[in-house]
């Protein structure tokens, strides 16, 4: 009986162990059979993807151009002598009708005394004499006056009403070039420095070295040549009174931090270049605008219209040819062709070649081909001229919950990692 009960005792001991070898070999071939897709995923390479983004935008023209002053005055001098006042700083501001200079008044004050003395004398001779002549109709009328006489003091009565008219010309000139020894500024604006300073003797003329220079402030005007193209479809309306909008930047700005408007266009197009001189007109409450400064100009024309929108560090070059790749619902990569339209801060715009809802690979290009599988990784679109752009990046998610950082970001960090 117990030989009995321990063969049966063994007989089961050995069943089990069949049936756990068998599970275990059944297990073993599934690992082995899923362990290659499972491989074969962690391998792909991960990349960052952002969707396509789907706005209304304005067309833009960018060139380059200088700063000019509305008005620009060089300052010199009307009369000759000797300066004996400065009455400004350099690069003061100054108004209208301020007194810059002052040349020694006197040698013209007693010109004025001289002519008006002689207008006196004038004025007195031609009240003799016209009463002379008056006398002489009288006796002319009885004969009691000859001829000859008679015509001699009506001739000198007209001589001296002319001399009269010569006598209050000469005053006149005389008060005008005393009013020349103040030299006030003829427009508001800001004072260069004096070239010629207290005690030197000037002389008066269009010939004759400028005293200083002065400019106005504000507004300013910043002038730039287009091309046929951008005047036939956007300037061109400025000449009957439209409005083109137009934005300023400077050399130390990335970005466009004036608006104005297109205040004239010259009358000609310059065939040797193929462009016409513009002329924007720019607000300078300021200050800060200096005549001759770089200015980078952006001209917009025409109505606001929806556009597809990438990061511009996205699109590859392949020869002639601009592309982007595009990564669909099962993360498989395909490339594109794309037609590149107007840049909008540091996206450009696609005419061709995407649809709204695309998936882009806007970092990690280098790691994939076209055809293969890839790790997806959202990232939001960089978008620099978007004023939520940063609340927009904070806010995104990638597909493992976590916050995804913007593109820019994000590649700066790989490239310190590597």
């Amino acid at each position: 009986m117990s030989q009995r009960f321990t063969r049966s005792r063994i007989a089961i001991a050995a069943t089990a162990t069949i049936v756990v070898a068998a599970l275990g070999t059944f297990g073993a071939i599934r690992v082995n059979a899923s362990a290659p897709a499972h491989a074969e995923a962690q391998m792909a390479p991960e990349v960052d993807v952002a969707n396509v983004l789907n706005r209304t935008v304005t067309d833009w023209q960018s060139y380059s151009g200088r700063l000019e002053a509305v008005d620009r005055v060089d300052i010199r001098p009307l009369v000759s002598g000797t300066i004996v006042s400065v009455n400004f700083k350099d690069g003061q501001l100054v108004n209208k009708g301020d007194v810059l200079f002052v040349i020694d008044p006197r040698p013209y004050q007693a010109e004025v005394d001289r002519t008006a003395a002689q207008l006196a004398a004038t004025q007195a001779r031609v009240g003799y004499t016209q009463s002379d002549w008056e006398r002489a109709q009288r006796l002319i009328a009885d004969n009691a006056i000859a001829k000859r006489d008679y015509d001699q003091k009506q001739n000198d009565a007209r001589e001296a009403a002319a001399n009269l008219k010569a006598a209050q010309a000469a005053l006149e000139t005389a008060q005008i070039n005393l009013g020349y020894t103040k030299i006030v500024a003829p427009v508001s604006g800001r004072v260069s420095r004096a070239e010629i300073t207290l005690g030197n003797i000037v002389s008066a003329g269009a010939s004759s070295p400028a005293l200083t220079t002065l400019v106005s402030v504000s507004p300013i005007y910043a002038s730039f040549d287009v091309d046929e193209q951008t005047y036939l479809q956007y300037i061109g309306s400025a000449r009957s009174g439209g409005s083109v909008p137009v934005q300023l930047g400077l050399a130390n700005e990335s970005g466009y931090s004036r608006s104005g408007t297109i205040a004239s266009v010259d009358n000609r197009l310059d065939t040797s270049s193929g462009t016409i001189r513009v002329r924007a007109r720019f607000d300078n409450a300021d200050g800060a605008l200096v005549p001759g400064l770089y200015a980078r100009i952006k001209v917009g024309g025409g109505a606001p219209h929806p556009a597809l929108l990438v990061d511009d560090v996205a699109i590859g070059t392949d020869q002639d040819k601009k592309y982007v790749l595009t990564v669909d619902a099962e993360n498989r990569v395909s490339y594109r062709n794309v037609t590149l339209g107007q840049q909008q801060g540091n996206l450009r715009v696609i005419t061709a070649g995407l649809q709204p809802g695309d998936r882009i690979v806007v970092n990690g290009v280098q790691r994939v081909r076209p055809g293969a599988t890839v790790r997806v990784h959202i990232v939001p679109m960089t978008d620099d001229s978007d004023p939520n752009a940063e609340g927009a990046n904070a806010n995104a998610s990638n597909t493992n919950g976590s916050k995804a950082a913007p593109v820019a970001q994000r590649t700066a960090s790989k490239e310190t990692n590597s």
